[in-house]
């Protein structure tokens, strides 16, 4: 009997729902992928409207779980899933609840894992976390945290999220939501974070922060020959960047600097407060390598205490970027698993 357990990755734009082995692999993966419901379909914040959209999504993920497994039992009737695994913004792994996220229409505290469960009363183990720590926790398992027992995941995407593994266990804390590091502050007084805070990491190293640095940049120095002075900023990605930064472009080289800079001091930080064995980088800026790496390193170093100093490696994420939340999100019932032993 193949043992294999469902991901789902609610983003907020898409959901990603697969089906993994516990090797890693992905075996069915849905697509397209869903439309997550948006926040401007409930601009007021109506309950009503909340649990319309709610019960609707449910529906359509339950019924887009029940094809993936009555596809995989054509393929391979011999297929055993044991359980369901989901990330989502805001999401309480204590719970099972996705709590006042401001990204979703969704009002309050949503009993998520429980609604899901109520579709499958036969499965024994849905589980339910954050996005980031569910990538933590696929790094523990399936990439290149497998040989540590404490180390560091940094997600840069729309936004900047982390999930810390200690002694072999992610941390979750006393509420079920630590791992917060995007929202250290490293700039009193600085830029607005999406959460409405200011100066937060999240707000300068997250792709979108990285965006923002491009034009502070182009107008600090009334530079209109940069390769993206002329792109709109809905338009502008670290992709765009990279591209300009291997080209010579200067703004982009320095965006990168900048980055790096921002970033390593905050992971100093980190170091400070676990010192992890290493951190792991994942997302689309990760790809611009040393562009990143580099100065991301300089900085921490300088940044640490003697003690801890050219100790914690800083790394990219063996996870691949197109399928990381699936087999990120699946990881939760393999880690739930291997508690009991099985």
């Amino acid at each position: 009997m193949r043992q294999v357990a469902i991901g789902i990755d609610i983003g907020g734009t898409n959901t990603a729902i697969g089906v993994v082995d516990r090797e890693g692999n992905i075996l069915y993966e849905k697509q397209p992928q869903i439309p997550t419901p948006q926040k401007k379909d409930n601009p007021q914040g109506s309950e009503k409207i909340s649990e319309e959209l709610l019960s609707d999504f449910v529906a359509l993920l339950a019924e887009e779980i029940r094809s993936a497994i009555e596809v995989l039992d054509k393929i391979n009737p011999a297929i055993e899933v044991m359980g369901i695994g989901i990330g989502a913004p805001n999401a309480n792994y204590y719970t099972g609840t996705i709590e006042y996220a401001p990204n979703l229409p969704f009002v309050g505290v949503i009993p998520f894992a429980k609604m899901i469960q109520d579709k499958f009363p036969e499965m024994k183990h849905i589980k339910l976390t954050n996005d980031a720590n569910a990538a933590a926790i696929g790094e523990l398992i399936f990439g290149g945290g497998k040989s540590m027992k404490n180390f560091v995941m940094i997600t840069l995407g729309t936004g900047l999220g982390s999930g810390i593994i200690v002694n072999g266990d992610l941390v979750y804390g006393a509420d079920g939501f630590a791992g917060e590091c995007g929202h250290t502050t490293i700039e009193y007084g600085g830029r607005t974070c999406g959460c409405g805070g200011t100066g937060h990491l999240e707000a300068y190293c997250s792709a979108t922060g990285m965006k923002r640095t491009v034009y502070e940049l182009l107008a600090k120095y009334n530079n209109s020959e940069s390769e993206l002075a002329d792109i709109p900023f809905n338009q502008m990605n670290s992709k765009l960047v990279f591209e300009a930064a291997e080209k010579g472009d200067k703004i982009a080289k320095e965006v990168f600097e900048l980055t790096g800079n921002w970033l390593g001091r905050a992971l100093a930080d980190t170091v400070h407060h676990l010192s992890p064995e290493a951190i792991f980088l994942f997302g689309g800026p990760v790809a611009a390598g040393e562009y990143i790496f580099k100065p991301t390193k300089e900085s921490m170093e300088k940044n640490l205490l003697p003690i801890f100093r050219n100790k914690v490696k800083i790394l990219p994420s063996s996870l691949k970027l197109g399928s990381a939340a699936i087999v990120g999100a699946s990881a939760l019932v393999w880690k739930e698993l291997e508690k009991q032993g099985r």
